[in-house]
C-alpha cells in the first residue's frame, strides 16, 4: 500500500507541475504598482454596484481586463520610487568608480552601499485586500494548484525519508539476528580457576531467531563468561563437572534454565545461575571423573594433554581420600575394640569423650574407670547387684545412676561428685574430701564428669557456693553420666 500511495503522489505532482508549465508568464505575472489609491473607491463602488444592480458578467469581465491592462502598462508605483535593474544600467556605469582627487593614483573600487539600492515597498493591508479582489478566479486556482503541488512533493519526500528509515531499522534488526551475541551466566564453583583447571561445559539447546534448531556444548569460565549465541530462546544446563587444578570434581546441578538472548553483552545471571558443590572426595566415582575429562579434552582445557593431566589429578585426589577414609575406619574399629569392655554379667563402651584419658581395672562383675594411670582417682565404679539386694557405695561416693540388665541383675554406677568435692579441697575445706588435687587435675576431673558444661570458676561459685550444699553439683554429674555412659551398658550375651 505504501508503494502505491507514493506512486499516486508522484503522478499528482507531475500533473500539477505540467499545468504550471503551460501558463505563460504574462498570464500569471502582475505588478502591484498598478493599484492606485485613487482607484480604491471606484473599485469598491463597482463591487457594491455589482452586488446591488446585478451587472452582467460580460461587462464586468471587460472592465476587469482593462484594469489589468492598465496596471501592466504602469511604469512604477504610486509612491514615486523607481526600481532600477542592474541589467538596465549603461555599460560605462559600473558599481565601482574612480575616487575624485586621486589623479594618476591607482583606481580604487568603492562598493555601492545597500542604502543606494531602492527596496520594494511593502503593501498595506488595504492594498493586499484590493489585490485579492482583483485577482481572477483562474489565477487564484493556479496559485492554489502550485501550493498543492509543492505540498505533494514535500509529502512524497517525507514519506520516502520515513520509508527509508523504516528500511534501515529492518536491515539493522535483520543484521542483529545474524550476529553472534556474547552473554554471561551465573556460576558458583568454590576453588575453581579455569586458567589452571578446565572450564565448565554448558549444554545449550533451543531455537535462534531464524527458526533454526540449536544443540551444542559451550564453555564458560568461573565468572560465567564465554557463551556466544545468535538471538533466540534457549535452555541451558551443566553438562559435566569441570576439574580444578588440584583434581577437585564438583557435583553437577540437575537444574535447567530457559533464557532469551537479545543483545550483545547481555547478563543472564539473574535468570541462569548454577551452583556446583564440592562433595567428599572419597565419594567421587570413576564415571564422574571420566565425564569431566571428556569435556575438558573437547574444549574445556587448553589441550588434550592438559585434560589428561587434570584427569590424573582428579583420580589421585579421589584415591587419596578413599585411603584416608579407610584408615580412619580401621582406626575407629580398633578404638571401638579398645573402648569395649566386658564382665561376666554385662558389657559396655567407654565414652568417646573419655577415651584416651582414662583406664580401667576389672574384678569379676565390678569394673572401675579411673583417671589416666592413677588408679586411686576413680571417675566411676560399676557393680552388678542381684535384684532385691541392697547396694552401699564406698565412703565419699554417691550413686550416680543405675541400669537394669533384665537378667536378674542391676548395675549401680557410683563415684565422687567432683563438681562439689574439688572446689572444697582446693579451698581447703574438709567436709568429706576424698583427697586434695592439683589444679590441672581438678579441672580435668570436673570436665570429664560434667562434659565441661561449666568452667571451674562457675562450678566453684554457682554449684557449690558458701553453704557447701552438693545438690546442684550432684544433679549435673548424674545427668551427664546418664547421657554418655549408662546407655552403653548391656547384659552379656
Amino acid at each position: 500500500m505504501g508503494q502505491e500511495d507514493a506512486a499516486q503522489d508522484a503522478e499528482a505532482c507531475a500533473e500539477a507541475l505540467e499545468s504550471l508549465d503551460r501558463i505563460s508568464l504574462d498570464e500569471i505575472a502582475f505588478d502591484d504598482s498598478g493599484v492606485d489609491v485613487q482607484d480604491e473607491p471606484e473599485a469598491e463602488a463597482q463591487s457594491d454596484d455589482q452586488d446591488a444592480d446585478d451587472v452582467e458578467p460580460a461587462e464586468d469581465e471587460a472592465d476587469h481586463e482593462d484594469t489589468e491592462s492598465e496596471a501592466d502598462d504602469q511604469p512604477g508605483s504610486d509612491t514615486g520610487e523607481e526600481t532600477v535593474l542592474l541589467d538596465s544600467l549603461p555599460a560605462e556605469d559600473s558599481l565601482t568608480r574612480e575616487l575624485p582627487g586621486l589623479g594618476s593614483a591607482p583606481a580604487v573600487d568603492e562598493t555601492i552601499a545597500m542604502g543606494d539600492i531602492p527596496l520594494p515597498s511593502v503593501p498595506s493591508a488595504h492594498e493586499a485586500e484590493v489585490r485579492h479582489r482583483k485577482m481572477s478566479p483562474k489565477r487564484r486556482n493556479l496559485m492554489v494548484a502550485g501550493v498543492v503541488a509543492v505540498a505533494l512533493v514535500a509529502g512524497g519526500a517525507g514519506y520516502a525519508a520515513w520509508n527509508g528509515y523504516q528500511q534501515e531499522q529492518a536491515a539493522a534488526v535483520a543484521a542483529n539476528a545474524h550476529t553472534m551475541m556474547s552473554v554471561q551466566i551465573g556460576v558458583h564453583a568454590a576453588g575453581l580457576d579455569c586458567s589452571t583447571g578446565s572450564k565448565i561445559p554448558v549444554q545449550v539447546s533451543g531455537q535462534d531467531a531464524d527458526g533454526s534448531s540449536v544443540s551444542e556444548t559451550l564453555y564458560v569460565d568461573e565468572h560465567g563468561r564465554g557463551i556466544k549465541l545468535l538471538p533466540g530462546d534457549y535452555t541451558l544446563s551443566i553438562a559435566a563437572s569441570p576439574i580444578a587444578a588440584d583434581g577437585t570434581i564438583y557435583t553437577v546441578p540437575t537444574t535447567k534454565t530457559q533464557v532469551t538472548v537479545k543483545s550483545d553483552g547481555q547478563d543472564l545471571s539473574a535468570q541462569a545461575t548454577f551452583k556446583l558443590k564440592v562433595p567428599s572426595a572419597d565419594t567421587v566415582t570413576d564415571d564422574q571423573i571420566d565425564a569431566a575429562a571428556k569435556y575438558a579434552e573437547e574444549g574445556g582445557a587448553s589441550s588434550a594433554a592438559a585434560a589428561k593431566v587434570l584427569q590424573q589429578a582428579a583420580t589421585a585426589r579421589r584415591d587419596a581420600a578413599v585411603n584416608a577414609v579407610s584408615a580412619q575406619k580401621a582406626q575407629a574399629s580398633r578404638d571401638a575394640d579398645a573402648r569395649h569392655k566386658a564382665t561376666d554379667l554385662y558389657q559396655l563402651d567407654i565414652p568417646v569423650e573419655w577415651y584416651g584419658k582414662v583406664a580401667t581395672w576389672q574384678n569379676g562383675s565390678t569394673l572401675c574407670i579411673y583417671l589416666g594411670d592413677d588408679a586411686n582417682t576413680p571417675l566411676v565404679t560399676l557393680v552388678a547387684v542381684r535384684d532385691g539386694e541392697t547396694f552401699t557405695p564406698d565412703e565419699g561416693d554417691t550413686v550416680l545412676g543405675t541400669v537394669s540388665l533384665g537378667n536378674g541383675y542391676t548395675v549401680y554406677a557410683s563415684g565422687p561428685v567432683y563438681p562439689y568435692v574439688v572446689p572444697q579441697t582446693i579451698n581447703g575445706r574438709t567436709q568429706n574430701p576424698v583427697s586434695t588435687y592439683p589444679m590441672d587435675t581438678a579441672i580435668e576431673l570436673v570436665e570429664l564428669t560434667t562434659g565441661n558444661r561449666y568452667t571451674y570458676s562457675q562450678i566453684k561459685s554457682v554449684l557449690v557456693g558458701k553453704d557447701g550444699k552438693a545438690d546442684a553439683a550432684t544433679k549435673l554429674e548424674c545427668d551427664y553420666i546418664a547421657q554418655i555412659l549408662l546407655p552403653s551398658i548391656k547384659a552379656q550375651d
